[in-house]
């Protein structure tokens, strides 16, 4: 499919009228948001010593997706002060299977040292069993190097993956919420970075390939994305996101959606990338197909999440149908502490309309869409 930009023009919609960021501390001397709004650079200064919430609220953490057609690896070190995470998943397109491996250490609160800015340091931590190390390099390029033990079958998994150019744009947000003034969540989300590297499974290696190699590889060129959180969280939260990322027609493309994480009155998260430039969309629906019964106590229950999603906006510049091939569900009810976790991933189909009023067409390309229930 070819996007002829010059034959698809259609009325430019009106633009959102929210908040933007501008330079400055994240946190006043009473360690509450100063301002709430987004930005496509992180222009906010983010400094731990600043929150005047209780430690064991406080969540740091740092993900990372890099996917081509026929696998993705995701891996996340968080420090959420009571517990820390380090994971990997890999997803098999080709099989529409996934396993994940995971190792929680008892209270951190802070010795991950997580970086405060998300352009720059050095993210690691080690265990017996696993070693996670992402690293910014002083041009912007990331290198994520994770062994992790007993991944498949007694087979360790590594991964080693290097992440360059670095789209100009990316999604930026500071969120409130109403009912504690001292909790937050800053966040950035890179789409559409170039990867190349590897991950290997005992005699199985794959080789993941950018776009920019020229490679002819069946399982076209691979990207990454970034999603860096520092933040103070209430108890109970239910959200959705949904990022995508995929090479169309010579263009580098990619989405970052969601809603529901916070107070987002002062701003959405929603942004279509097309070469590393942002085209900020407005308040989204992700359509989930729902059972009928309404909201039950767990997503499962209350969302038929295998049938497809129809992915609207406010405004009428998008327009996604999102055809689920499985369900990436982690499941962990300890009583005071839930998580209910639901990433599917599948394809992507229909359009967005630019900044500019430009219509362009979306088609097939590769992504994921979550429904999550986290108490903790």
């Amino acid at each position: 499919m070819d996007n002829d930009f010059s034959s698809q023009q259609t009325p430019a919609a009106p633009r959102e009228t929210q908040t933007v960021l501008e330079p400055g501390d994240l946190l006043d001397k009473r360690g509450r948001l100063i301002q709430a709004g987004w930005s496509t650079k992180s222009v906010k200064s983010y400094v731990r010593k600043a929150i005047k919430a209780p430690g064991f609220r406080i969540k740091e953490w740092d993900y990372y997706l890099v996917n081509d057609d026929d696998f993705a690896v995701a891996v996340t070190l968080g420090d959420m002060s009571y517990a820390g995470l380090l994971s990997i998943s890999v997803m098999d397109f080709k099989r529409n299977e996934f396993l994940t491996r995971s190792e929680m250490t008892a209270l951190p609160f802070g010795k991950f040292h997580m970086p405060e800015h998300p352009n720059v340091g050095i993210s690691s931590f080690s265990t017996k069993k696993s070693n996670f190390h992402f690293e910014v390099k002083d041009d912007g390029t990331r290198e994520l190097n994770v062994h992790f033990d007993n991944f498949w079958e007694g087979k360790p998994i590594d991964f080693h993956v290097e992440l360059t150019d670095i789209p100009e744009d990316s999604m930026v947000i500071a969120t409130p919420w109403k009912e504690n003034k001292h909790a937050f969540y800053y966040n950035q989300k890179m789409i559409g970075m170039a990867a190349y590297g590897s991950f290997t499974i005992g005699d199985f290696t794959h080789n993941f390939y950018p776009l920019k190699s020229g490679s002819s590889k069946e399982a076209g060129p691979a990207f990454g994305l970034l999603d860096w959180g520092r933040g103070v969280w209430t108890y109970d939260n239910y959200w959705y996101w949904g990022a995508a990322q995929g090479e169309q027609d010579g263009h580098v493309i990619g989405f970052n959606l969601g809603y529901g994480f916070g107070d987002t009155s002062a701003a959405s998260e929603n942004m279509f990338f097309l070469d590393g430039h942002a085209h900020k969309l407005g308040r989204v629906d992700f359509g989930v197909p729902m059972k009928g019964d309404g909201f039950q106590k767990n997503v499962e229950k209350t969302y038929d999440l295998l049938k497809p999603w129809h992915i609207t906006d406010d405004e009428g510049r998008l327009d996604l149908v999102f055809t689920p091939d499985f369900d990436r569900f982690d499941y962990i009810d300890l009583k005071v502490i839930i998580s209910d976790q639901h990433q599917v991933y599948g394809k992507l189909n229909g359009f967005v309309v630019l900044d500019n009023g430009e219509k362009f067409e979306i088609e097939n390309l590769r992504g994921s869409a979550e429904v999550v229930h986290n108490k903790y």
